[in-house]
């Protein structure tokens, strides 16, 4: 059942919204190509490439990075993608339990809110699929200084999924953070 108050806010939200994407592997990250300062990808990244493609026709990618596993760089490229303009940056990788998985752990202390809502939803649609192993996931999002941070897992399918459940919202999520 749709709420006229949702849709009708979604009427009045900005319909093409900035994007940053950072795809977090030490290994994809060792073979990456420089196109210029703003875009650092590895054409083997599929799952940036999934969220490249699932947002270009309707919003504007102003930044794309593969970065190792490491939290100072995660937080240099956060930095520099919201000063390039991004109002939402969505990051793939890193939110395993494993010893080199850092996004949580770098991003959630940055957050001025965090949206539960999208963690529970992406663990409740996992646990769907893949049963008891949703546990595992740690995926998340928050808003920082007027920026929605979206951490996805590395996992392709993973990565469809995040972008099913976020990509109806991004304007409606981008009006209600610049109020």
């Amino acid at each position: 059942m749709k709420s006229r108050t949702m849709e009708e806010h979604k009427k009045h939200s900005p319909l093409k919204v900035k994007i940053g994407i950072i795809t977090l592997s030490d290994s994809k990250s060792n073979s990456s190509k420089i196109i210029d300062s703003n875009f650092v990808f590895n054409p083997e990244d599929l799952s940036g490439k999934i969220i490249k493609d699932s947002l270009e026709d309707q919003h504007e990618i102003v930044a794309y990075h593969v970065i190792p596993d490491d939290a100072h760089q995660l937080l240099e490229t956060l930095e520099k993608i919201q000063n390039q303009g991004a109002e939402i940056i969505i990051s793939t990788g890193g939110t395993g339990i494993g010893k080199r998985d850092i996004t949580i752990e770098t991003i959630t202390p940055l957050f001025d809110k965090e949206l539960s809502g999208f963690g529970e939803i992406f663990r409740a649609e996992t646990y769907k699929e893949l049963g008891t192993g949703a546990i595992m996931t740690r995926a998340t999002a928050g808003v920082w200084n007027e920026t929605l941070i979206v951490a996805l897992p590395g996992s392709p399918n993973a990565v469809q999924l995040g972008m099913k459940i976020i990509k109806p919202e991004m304007g409606h999520l981008v009006k209600h953070m610049k109020q």
